[in-house]
């Protein structure tokens, strides 16, 4: 009789343990241990050790215990095989649904900007902040000539390839991966419609977009893109010099330039267009969609002149005779000469 009441104690107490245990492990894997309040991403890299993950982890989520998920990752190890990547993380998932989601590398899209900006430096800059690959690893596709030229582009044309949008991609993302995304955005743009519409013009697309940056330096007023985009076409098939003071800004890499006096437009080079007929060897910023769309969609009219308004506003005077034209310099030149604007 006092075996068995031993027997049954003893099978009680291992009862109880692993009860114990079971509840603890439970509480280990099944709890919400991440004290944050919005959706949080953590960001995996290729140098990154299961260490440095959990790191990551801790600074980013403030989690109440690491225990469960560095158990889960001896268990399984983790350090052996991990996955980069962008992993959006909230309050309410468990230990578990997050480590399984690290393990299986299952990462959340994220949002590439494509901005319209100036200089391939600035628009790389741009791009290594948001995905993994870095500013110097994408540099060094863009700079080797070869690559670029098997893409059927040179070192002048190279902006055309970037159409400024909002894409979803996925953070881990090479170099190459990022000009192979978008060369594929590039193709899916140029649709048949606007393929046909710049046939129209007997342009090609870099040819487009050249044009379509000379417009948007021109002015930032979307409405306005089409009237001056009209202005230079009618140039073009006169056979006249464009005469874009923006390409002399670019020739001079002086976009601070506020006033184009008779000495820069004597700068030689090939996108001065002062000196040389026709369009530029390619685009003087990536340009963007509206640009390029004011192009395709130009205001017919007969305008070849253009000046900026005395007032400042950003927006044009638009002349069909140069007597008309030279009015509206002056008008402009003595503003320019009452702010005292050299």
């Amino acid at each position: 009789m006092k075996k068995k009441k031993v027997v049954i104690i003893s099978i009680s107490i291992i009862a109880a343990v692993l009860l114990s245990a079971a509840i603890g492990t439970y509480s280990l894997l099944f709890s919400k241990p991440f004290k944050i309040t919005d959706p949080t991403f953590i960001y995996i890299d290729e140098d990154d050790s299961a260490d440095s993950v959990f790191a990551k982890i801790e600074t980013n989520l403030h989690p109440e215990s690491m225990t469960g998920m560095k158990m889960l990752a001896k268990l399984k190890d983790y350090g052996e095989n991990i996955y980069t990547g962008a992993y959006r993380i909230n309050s309410e998932m468990t230990v578990l649904e997050t480590f399984r989601m690290l393990k299986a590398g299952r990462q959340t899209p994220v949002k590439l900007i494509i901005p319209s900006v100036r200089t391939i430096d600035k628009l790389v800059s741009r791009v290594a902040k948001q995905i993994m690959a870095d500013s110097a690893s994408i540099t060094s596709l863009i700079n080797d000539s070869s690559y670029i030229a098997n893409l059927g582009y040179n070192k002048a044309t190279i902006p055309a390839l970037f159409i400024p949008n909002t894409y979803e991609v996925y953070w881990n993302m090479t170099a190459e991966g990022f000009i192979k995304r978008m060369i594929k955005e590039n193709k899916n743009f140029w649709n048949a419609e606007r393929t046909a519409k710049a046939e129209a013009l007997n342009m090609s697309a870099v040819e487009v977009c050249t044009l379509a940056s000379i417009v948007d330096e021109e002015t930032a007023n979307n409405a306005e893109k089409p009237l001056v985009a009209g202005l230079y076409i009618n140039r073009l098939k006169r056979g006249m010099l464009l005469q874009a003071d923006p390409t002399v800004k670019f020739s001079l890499q002086d976009f601070g330039l506020r006033r184009i006096l008779f000495k820069h437009l004597e700068t030689d080079s090939p996108y001065n267009t002062y000196k040389h007929a026709g369009l530029p060897p390619g685009p003087i910023r990536i340009a963007s969609v509206a640009g390029i769309n004011s192009v395709l969609n130009y205001s017919k009219h007969n305008y070849i002149y253009m000046c900026a308004k005395e007032d400042f506003s950003g927006t044009h005077n638009f002349a069909s005779t140069l007597s008309e034209h030279n009015r509206n310099a002056r008008r402009y030149q003595q503003a320019l000469n009452r702010r005292n604007i050299k």
